[in-house]
């Protein structure tokens, strides 16, 4: 049996197989609202055979949205657009559907990548960014506010508040973005805390912020509902994040109710050395995984179904996390179940279209 297709239980939900959607930002939202093309992405990654959906990353607040076009869950818009979407892709597809909520940090008013790059000039809506520490990102970027005690409670509770909203939408799970160089990564790494308070230096301090929010929405979310959160292995730079301390960050994720982690990283400076190559960010999966027991997600550059299947098959993660691989093709679950002699999902409309229904000595490239 191909372990890429077997099952996966986390929380309640039993996956029918290991390959999830991992979130997209599409930079087509309005006032952080969703449009029509996301019930187009949705629905098309609905239907791909995946077992898991997790919806982009969606600013807490209006300041935490990446780029001015971002889907935000911080105003009843935001809300009714959201639960839209969600009731699209629940009447086309069963897939086990979540969201990730996170702030953008200093990363935060930016252009979108095909609008120009880096941060957004006065003139076309720029805003003041927030981060741990009153560092820029890179030369050409602003300095940001760096944040008071008081404001993280108030982004806490944020946190908390669309936490609440997801649930009402009746979404199956919420995920805390905590890599990429946004908010909460940029507190648990030495790169963009320089702060000499209770939430700087030690890991042990620069973990107790993106935790204390991490509980609080373990605490908000139904008890009968699973969270999970996508970690950074490294930061591929000098004196920055590094696998151990993922190692332990993941541990304490565990400890406050995460049901499962994605690891992916970089992100926090722009500068850094990734090597990038074919499952470069496996091995950091693999010790998360291996020494924390966690539910483990891999992701990076992971694109051919047997590359995929050897990743579990060595045990070096419980699932896949795919991104361009499925914007490239949006069938790739149902194809990798052709390649891996497996079944995948199909919608009734569709079923017809697999390849076990043609007729025999034919193949696409005949018909």
């Amino acid at each position: 049996m191909s372990k890429l297709f077997s099952p996966l239980q986390i929380g309640k939900h039993t996956l029918p197989n290991r390959i999830t959607v991992a979130p997209m930002c599409q930079y087509s939202a309005v006032d952080g609202s969703m449009t029509d093309w996301h019930l187009m992405h949705l629905g098309n990654m609905a239907l791909s055979g995946a077992s898991m959906l997790v919806i982009e990353a969606t600013g807490i607040v209006p300041e935490g949205r990446i780029t001015p076009q971002c889907v935000g869950l911080y105003s009843d818009a935001n809300e009714e657009a959201l639960a839209r979407a969600v009731k699209f892709v629940r009447s086309v597809s069963p897939i086990v559907l979540g969201i990730q909520l996170g702030h953008a940090g200093r990363k935060a008013s930016a252009y979108r990548p095909w609008s120009g790059s880096g941060a957004l000039k006065p003139n076309d809506g720029a805003w003041t960014t927030e981060a741990p520490s009153a560092v820029a990102l890179a030369a050409g970027w602003p300095e940001p506010h760096a944040l008071t005690v008081q404001e993280m409670a108030r982004l806490k509770q944020a946190a908390v508040s669309a936490v609440k909203r997801a649930a009402r939408i009746g979404l199956d799970f919420v995920e805390m973005h905590s890599t990429h160089g946004y908010l909460f990564s940029e507190f648990l790494s030495p790169l963009a805390n320089k702060r000499t308070d209770e939430y700087g230096g030690s890991i042990e301090n620069r973990m107790r912020w993106p935790l204390e929010v991490f509980r609080a929405m373990r605490a908000a979310w139904p008890a009968d509902k699973f969270i999970g959160a996508k970690i950074s292995g490294a930061d591929f730079a000098e004196g920055g994040w590094m696998p151990d301390d993922a190692v332990v960050y993941a541990g304490e994720l565990k400890k406050a109710g995460a049901a499962y982690v994605t690891v992916s990283g970089g992100g926090v400076v722009l500068d850094a050395k990734v090597p990038i190559g074919p499952g470069y960010q496996v091995p950091f999966a693999q010790r998360v995984k291996n020494e924390t027991g966690i539910t483990t997600g891999a992701v990076g550059l992971i694109t051919d179904a047997q590359q995929a299947e050897d990743i579990l098959a060595a045990g070096k993660a419980d699932f896949i996390s795919l991104a361009r691989a499925l914007l490239f093709n949006p069938r790739w679950p149902q194809h990798a179940a052709v390649t891996l002699g497996a079944e995948a999902f199909y919608p009734p409309q569709y079923e017809r279209g697999a390849p076990k229904y043609w007729p025999p000595g034919k193949t696409m490239g005949k018909w």
